[in-house]
């Protein structure tokens, strides 16, 4: 019994355990998911989709040419129109068609020119250095006794590019213009040939410089000066001492735009003169002071200037404004109105440039000029343009010519209007087409009303003009130029007053290549063989021819 409780105390342990261990299984196997497994032999395939065939046709060939309009507008440069000054002027040589290659050398010999020579070259990279050298010399004889002149002419201009934004422009030039006193009435005088000689020098030079971008703040400045000096030759029959003229023109111009429609500029101008005359001095100098305001928008153009002068010490505020407005965007018409005011110096350098037969001047005085002016301008079609004003101008110290007694008339003396008045009409029409031809013509008529003289001596009160370029074929040019006006009136000095005869000269002329370097040029000037005076007692040239090669040395 004590066996069988012993061994029954050792099993209940044991059956227990067993018990504990199979609660735990069967709890675990009712926390298991269920699942049924399915297995089959179907598989599902897609059916082959159906391809679709291309099949190209070939294009058809098409042998007609198609029909491509282009409309490409004309490119003309728009200058933005200025009156132009009256300044009496002397007639220049019979003009010689322009050869514009980068080296060459042209030289002619004909009736009236022997020789004839004009002379081109330039230097430097093409990019920051430019330099270029010109030279112009010729000696031409007339008919008539003493009818000789000659000019020899060298320029020497350069421009450098620097690297901080600056242009510099330099210039150097020698002018040596000779010629005779021919105009002596009657020509029955006797003179001796050195008696009759008039040379003038000239050695001048200017420098400026110039920003080619505007600075941070959109300043634009262009200083420059320039100096020459300026004599004839030693003292002769019509020239008792020797005269030297000393010219310097400082300009200080600034500019500023004032965002896009605005801009303000401001200039600073002393022109400064030395003109000896033997023992004697005169300072003829002129300061003015120019603020202005411009206005510009595509349908107005505006200018308004104040600018304080003081003409030897004398001041003048001068006027300055102008209205361009454009109605049409196509700048077919445009109407302009301006009242402005400038000077033209009073040197004996700007006096021989316009009549080459002056005497030495005793007084020199600057021209004040105040115009007003009402006009149009535009374009007919792409190809035609044109333009007319009418003016009333007034001109303070206005320089006249009259011959002088002395010597049989041969020396034009200077005399001033203290206040001349002028009625002007004026009109220019021009047709171009590329550089291929061009065809322009301008006509101006003048009345005048003076204060101390009896006329307007020297001044022409009708002037046309003409002139026609031609590129006929690649390599064959023709040229032609007419001028034509009314005679001026004209004083001899205690002598006899009068009119001079109308004008007409027809001028033409041709060049072609013969070779890639060489061309052969032909000029024909005063064809009609009109004898006409610009200057009283002074007659021009004749009909005359002159011809000759041009030779270049850059590659076309």
């Amino acid at each position: 019994m004590k066996i069988y409780t012993s061994y029954m105390r050792s099993l209940l342990p044991m059956i227990f355990a067993a018990a504990f261990f199979s609660a735990q299984v069967n709890a675990q196997d009712s926390a298991r998911r269920r699942s049924i497994d399915i297995t089959s032999q179907f598989k599902p395939v897609l059916r082959e989709a159906a391809k679709i065939n291309f099949h190209a046709s070939p294009a058809l060939s098409d042998t007609s040419k198609p029909k491509l309009a282009y409309d490409i507008p004309s490119k003309f440069l728009q200058l933005s129109y200025q009156p132009g000054e009256l300044k009496p002027v002397a007639l220049q040589p019979d003009s010689v068609l322009e050869w514009h290659n980068d080296n060459y050398i042209k030289i002619g010999a004909g009736s009236v020119h022997l020789p004839y020579i004009k002379t081109g070259f330039s230097f430097g990279n093409g990019k920051n250095t430019f330099f270029n050298i010109f030279a112009d010399e010729f000696i031409s004889k007339g008919k008539l006794q003493y009818q000789r002149n000659s000019l020899t002419d060298i320029k020497l201009t350069g421009t450098v590019k620097s690297q901080n934004n600056l242009e510099w422009d330099a210039a150097l030039n020698y002018k040596f213009d000779g010629n005779y006193l021919y105009g002596f009435q009657p020509d029955t005088l006797k003179f001796n040939k050195d008696d009759l000689k008039q040379n003038f020098q000239t050695f001048g030079g200017r420098l400026a410089m110039h920003n080619m971008k505007p600075t941070e703040f959109g300043l634009i400045y262009n200083p420059n000066v320039s100096v020459s000096v300026f004599g004839d030759n030693s003292p002769a029959i019509n020239h008792p001492s020797k005269a030297t003229e000393a010219n310097t023109v400082l300009n200080l111009p600034l500019q500023k735009e004032l965002g896009k429609t605005f801009e303000f500029d401001l200039g600073l101008t002393a022109n400064l003169t030395n003109y000896r005359l033997g023992s004697n001095s005169i300072n003829n100098n002129l300061f003015y002071i120019s603020p202005a305001l411009l206005y510009k928008t595509p349908a107005v153009n505006a200018h308004a200037e104040l600018t304080p002068s003081w003409d030897q010490k004398t001041f003048h505020l001068l006027p300055n404004f102008t209205v361009e407005f454009n109605p049409f965007d196509d700048q077919k018409l445009a109407f302009q109105i301006g009242w402005i005011s400038y000077y033209n110096k009073g040197s004996y350098q700007r006096f021989e440039s316009v009549n080459p037969w002056l005497a030495q001047p005793t007084a020199l005085l600057n021209t004040r000029i105040q115009e007003r002016y009402a006009g149009i301008k535009g374009s007919l079609t792409d190809h035609i343009h044109y333009s007319a004003k009418v003016g009333f101008n007034q001109y303070w110290n206005m320089p006249l010519f009259v011959n002088d007694s002395v010597g049989g008339g041969k020396d034009f003396l200077v005399r001033y209007d203290s206040s001349m008045k002028e009625f002007l009409l004026h009109g220019e029409i021009a047709y171009t087409v590329g550089e291929q031809f061009s065809l322009s013509a301008g006509m101006s008529l003048r009345q005048f009303k003076l204060n101390n003289e009896a006329r307007a001596w020297g001044l022409l009160p009708l002037e046309f003009n003409s002139s026609l370029k031609w590129q006929v074929f690649k390599d064959f040019w023709l040229k032609s130029d007419l001028w034509a006006w009314d005679g001026a009136d004209y004083l001899v000095l205690h002598g006899p007053t009068g009119k001079s005869n109308p004008a007409f000269d027809l001028n033409a002329g041709v060049e072609f290549r013969v070779t890639k370097q060489l061309d052969l040029w032909l000029q024909m000037d005063n064809i009609l063989n009109n004898k006409y005076e610009r200057w009283h007692q002074y007659q021009c040239y004749g009909f005359n021819i002159l011809g000759g090669i041009v030779f270049s040395f850059s590659d076309r």
